[in-house]
């Protein structure tokens, strides 16, 4: 029997946002009905904010949940903002998920991410058209998990071995036959890590303040905040808050969450960001 965490059973015994948004600016799906679970999530946006979200599942409790806790994230945010949004981040806000369950948090950023596509790029259809090669490359036949999703999956989760994709993201976990193709991409993915050209301390400490400064901090003062470096610690990054980040005592966590990633993308899925 899995330990779920009370948030988890809280959205799945009562669920928000169910249902379907007639006219949706974006519309995406995620999963398979024919072997398990599937979601499908609706957004209004207006003036590139995040009006209203509603989805609709078919799956177990922790799919439900995922989905719900997910509508709840992004209403209200931009859309830019709402790209940031990550299976961690979701499995994040529930208090976790078993890992058997992580699936379920991918299943949702894996939709919010079709119906962001589907917003943003209404030229890249004719394009695909035009230039098939394009078109993202499906490992997975049985659950259409593509080669993008699972190379995601390992990035922001660390993940080593073929079952720890097939947990997270449901790939290989029907026939089977795309195991072998999915442990290329784990090989292929490490391989390029280990290859990577290691920095010195001085070049770290440059880059991650580069990071700070050109990605992360014009986003915070948008909404009138900023913040700043303070110190580096092997994987410890120290940050201070400044103007309405600083006092905003309920975003806190939001905010970490967006420095913490923004970082790991850029620069090493190992740090951690500490406010000071």
């Amino acid at each position: 029997m899995w330990d779920y965490s009370e948030k988890v059973m809280d959205h799945y015994r009562n669920p928000r946002n169910v249902g379907k948004i007639d006219n949706a600016d974006a519309v995406g799906i995620a999963g398979s009905l024919s072997c398990g679970d599937q979601l499908k999530i609706y957004l209004k946006i207006e003036n590139g904010i995040v009006t209203d979200a509603k989805f609709q599942t078919f799956g177990c409790g922790s799919a439900v949940a995922s989905s719900s806790i997910l509508t709840e994230m992004i209403i209200g945010k931009s859309v830019e903002e709402v790209k940031k949004i990550t299976n961690k981040d979701i499995a994040d806000q529930l208090g976790g998920l078993p890992p058997e369950k992580m699936h379920c948090s991918v299943m949702g950023y894996e939709a919010l991410e079709d119906a962001l596509k589907g917003y943003d790029n209404y030229q890249d259809l004719e394009d695909l058209r035009n230039e098939p090669e394009k078109a993202e490359k499906i490992v997975c036949t049985c659950f259409g998990i593509t080669e993008n999703t699972i190379w995601d999956a390992i990035k922001e989760n660390g993940i080593k071995t073929v079952d720890e994709v097939t947990a997270y993201t449901n790939a290989g976990g029907a026939c089977g036959k795309c195991r072998d193709l999915i442990q290329d991409i784990i090989n292929t993915y490490y391989a390029k890590e280990e290859n990577k050209p290691k920095l010195s301390p001085t070049q770290r400490v440059l880059k991650i303040n580069n990071i700070i400064e050109t990605q992360i901090s014009p986003e915070l003062q948008k909404d009138g905040g900023d913040i700043a470096l303070i110190d580096i610690k092997d994987n410890k990054v120290f940050v201070k808050l400044q103007g309405k980040c600083s006092s905003c005592k309920n975003a806190t966590l939001t905010i970490k969450r967006f420095v913490e990633q923004t970082l790991r993308t850029a620069m090493d899925e190992n740090i951690e960001v500490i406010e000071v």
